[in-house]
């Protein structure tokens, strides 16, 4: 039996579009964005939602997807961030350099990228959108 994948489900409060749009520009991959006006959901949420994302998926790769949508009808049920983090493991230093980088852009560095005592790069940054990156590159790993 093939083992479940566990993908990161993202809510946004009316810039899922936006931000999806710069994961892809940060990690590239493929971006479905399904807008609510399209679903069959249209008609039972009310007009101010209409634009905003139902669902959409980010992948980059078959071990790589993020699904994310706007929240209907108020903010998340956990306002809080905190309580969940998205780790990126990199497979060379110029690769968690590049992607620490960009995601970082306009968001707000929490731990710089630097060699840890464990011998991995590490680094943490809170993006644009509030959501919690971690970066890890493990030496001898690089592939």
């Amino acid at each position: 039996m093939k083992t479940p994948q566990l993908n990161p489900y993202l809510n946004f409060n009316g810039t899922c579009r936006e931000a999806m749009t710069f994961y892809q520009a940060c990690l590239g991959g493929e971006l479905m964005l399904q807008a609510v006006a399209e679903s069959p959901a249209a008609s039972h949420l009310p007009a101010a939602d209409q634009n905003g994302i139902i669902h959409s998926v980010l992948t980059v790769s078959e071990t790589l997807m993020l699904f994310a949508s706007d929240v209907m009808g108020g903010p998340p049920a956990v306002a809080d961030n905190s309580s969940v983090q998205l780790c990126l493991n990199c497979h060379s230093e110029e690769q968690i350099d590049a992607v620490f980088s960009k995601l970082g852009e306009g968001g707000t560095v929490t731990q710089p990228l630097e060699v840890m005592f464990w011998g991995g790069k590490y680094g943490a940054l809170t993006d644009r959108f509030g959501k919690q990156w971690l970066f890890n590159f493990q030496a001898g790993e690089q592939q």
